[in-house]
């Protein structure tokens, strides 16, 4: 319909342009042309018209005009047409309320509330589930009691955007007592529960409402699939999206996201880029979300060619997007790489965030630029960014892993923000690299004083009285941890073969082709041995002979996984392979060698970086 077309013939029954209608059908005729208008200039057109026939001040009429103005992201047209009405009522006001809800303007939308209530125009229920759509928790208490003293809180919309509101404030209590006592639950009450719970962490409750459930819509299945990925459970949200995919329910940008995180902290890269496949061929829109996802994955599941491919290929960048590719870079060692992509960020004239100097620091202290790292430190103040915790880990790592172990401690201690036992655990890293069992206890006593020990710190301790040859202080810590009930987070690493993976713990025996990997590790060891290999036996944290620590070191899960690569995917393959803890410098140095005795590119994720294998030497510089 073109923007021409709506009056080719004069309106039936319209006397004048001054005469106001009487028993004409003109109003119900433009109230059908306002709702089919496909343009903001048909609506002009039409209102334009309104206002020739004396026609403004219809209240349906200018209800229609004050939604539709607002659905083609014209708020200013609604609010002249609501601010020219000569009598307000609830339904103009519930019309303009929800007009500025949806455009996230709450606070003026809340104005337009008290404002019809000081002209004594009570609120109805579409007026409650309007203005609660996207309150904060205080104000949403207080309109519950005013809805609760004028009889709507049993109303199911009203009782629904009141579950949202505690839910999306966390108080999953207070939301589920309202959820319990609805007569009638229905789908956008269960999904707003189960919303509220997701987010909170509560997945077990969430999923229990999800499985109840006769029909669910996309966003339902997105709460779920995404709670499952916020909170540290990826493989059950991937889970979760094929179910999805078989109960022909159709994804959108959001589901494609959370699947994305999933992965990517999987490090699943063959199943992102089956995702990535499916949004082609489906024809998902690849906004600056999506497209921010898959950087965001194709780097943390080890293809940084992939992430910097969609980087490049993105129209649509904002400033998220160039923090990922940043960080991307400086998680993989490619620390020159990331400042130069800053300072391309800097001359578009996008302001950085926190998120940015975190992953720039982490260039920085990856390549042991530590001249470089004050600076970009202290640039910081420039762009008027407080530094966080991260920031501060960011410095100690780099500090640390350069030897400046007192200068790091000294950072620590003059920190404006309280510090944290994972800032203490990197320092302590550090002083695991540089021998420093001086430092090492006097901030293990510091920790243990102030109540911040933790397992991982009492572990580092342990080991670094290990690597000494201090077996009665790695038996004092012990003790201690065993009084504390402290376990020692066991080493795993994982492969991904034909969209499965494949976890791999210490001396594991209970994988299926367990017997031809251990064949393949005995030719490995073999070959190994043939090219100059010497077992880092040093390194094996335990009070036993050399023969059991060689034997210790032959097993380390990495060790596995990189087996099972070897006899599970074709010759010349890249091998990637995904591990919970540092590596170890033995089973670095193995991979160099064989990486250059196979000809394979092996690349290693482990809890603080990539490292990319090739030819018999690492990306890292055996700076790690």
């Amino acid at each position: 319909m073109s923007g021409t077309s709506f009056f080719c013939n004069p309106p039936l029954y319209a006397t004048s342009t001054t005469t106001k209608y009487s028993h004409s059908p003109l109003p119900d005729r433009l109230k059908f042309l306002i709702d089919k208008s496909k343009s903001v200039r048909q609506l002009l057109q039409i209102h334009a018209f309104i206002i020739r026939y004396g026609l403004e001040s219809d209240p349906f009429l200018n209800f229609k005009l004050q939604k539709s103005y607002s659905s083609f992201g014209h708020l200013k047209h609604s609010v002249a047409v609501f601010k020219r009405s000569h009598s307000s009522t609830v339904f103009s006001y519930t019309a303009i309320i929800h007009n500025h809800v949806i455009n996230g303007l709450y606070e003026q939308a809340l104005v337009l509330y008290i404002q019809m209530l000081t002209q004594n125009i009570e609120p109805n229920a579409f007026t409650f589930s309007s203005i609660l759509k996207t309150c904060p928790l205080e104000s949403g208490k207080a309109l519950h009691c005013q809805a609760l003293k004028l009889g709507y809180e049993s109303d199911t919309y009203v009782r629904t955007a009141l579950v949202d509101v505690y839910a999306r404030s966390s108080d999953v209590v207070s939301a589920r007592k309202l959820f319990d006592t609805m007569p009638e639950r229905s789908l956008v009450s269960l999904t707003a529960m189960i919303t509220g719970y997701a987010k909170n962490g509560h997945v077990q409750e969430a999923r229990a409402l999800f499985d109840g459930m006769e029909d669910r819509d996309v966003v339902c299945w997105n709460a779920m699939i995404d709670g499952y990925s916020q909170h540290g459970r990826p493989n059950e949200a991937l889970v979760l999206f094929r179910q999805m995919l078989q109960s022909k329910v159709k994804p959108n940008e959001v589901t494609v996201v959370a699947a994305l995180s999933a992965c990517g902290q999987m490090g699943v890269l063959e199943s992102g880029r089956w995702i990535h496949a499916y949004v082609k061929s489906n024809r998902i829109q690849v906004n600056k979300h999506v497209g921010t996802a898959f950087i965001d994955m194709y780097s943390k599941s080890g293809s940084l060619e992939d992430a910097r491919m969609v980087f490049v290929q993105m129209r649509d960048k904002d400033v998220i997007t160039w923090n990922s590719m940043i960080v991307g870079y400086a998680m993989h060692g490619f620390s020159l790489e990331a400042l130069q992509l800053f300072d391309e960020m800097c001359k578009l004239d996008l302001q950085p965030t926190d998120i940015t100097f975190i992953g720039i620091l982490s260039a920085c202290a990856n390549a042991g630029l530590v001249s470089e790292g004050w600076d970009y430190f202290q640039l910081m103040e420039k762009y008027r960014i407080e530094p966080k915790i991260e920031h501060y880990g960011c410095m100690v790592n780099l500090l640390g892993r350069a030897g400046q172990l007192e200068k790091a401690y000294e950072f620590v201690k003059s920190m404006k923000i309280d510090s944290d036992p994972i800032l203490w655990g990197t320092l302590l890293t550090a002083c695991k690299i540089h021998g420093d069992i001086r430092l090492a206890e006097k901030i293990m006593e510091f920790l243990v004083e102030q109540d911040l020990a933790t397992s991982g710190t009492y572990v580092l301790l342990s080991n670094i009285y290990a690597a000494a040859g201090d077996w009665d202080g790695v038996a004092t810590v012990r003790a201690l941890m065993k009084r504390s009930g402290v376990d020692k987070e066991p080493g795993c690493s994982s492969i991904e073969v034909n969209n499965k993976v494949h976890e791999f713990l210490a001396g594991d025996m209970k994988h299926p082709k367990c017997k031809e990997i251990y064949i393949m590790l005995e030719q490995m060891n073999k070959r190994l041995e043939a090219h100059g290999y010497l077992p880092q036996t040093d390194i094996v944290l335990h009070n036993i002979g050399e023969v059991e620590k060689q034997k210790s070191l032959a097993v380390h899960s990495e060790r596995l996984a990189i087996a099972y690569g070897l006899i599970s995917t074709q010759a010349g393959a890249t091998i990637k392979i995904v591990k919970n803890l540092r590596v170890c410098p033995d089973c670095h140095a193995v991979t160099k060698l064989i990486s250059k005795i196979t000809g394979r590119k092996i690349i290693v994720r482990d809890r603080n970086r990539f490292h990319h294998f090739v030819e018999g030497s690492c990306s890292c510089g055996d700076f790690w």
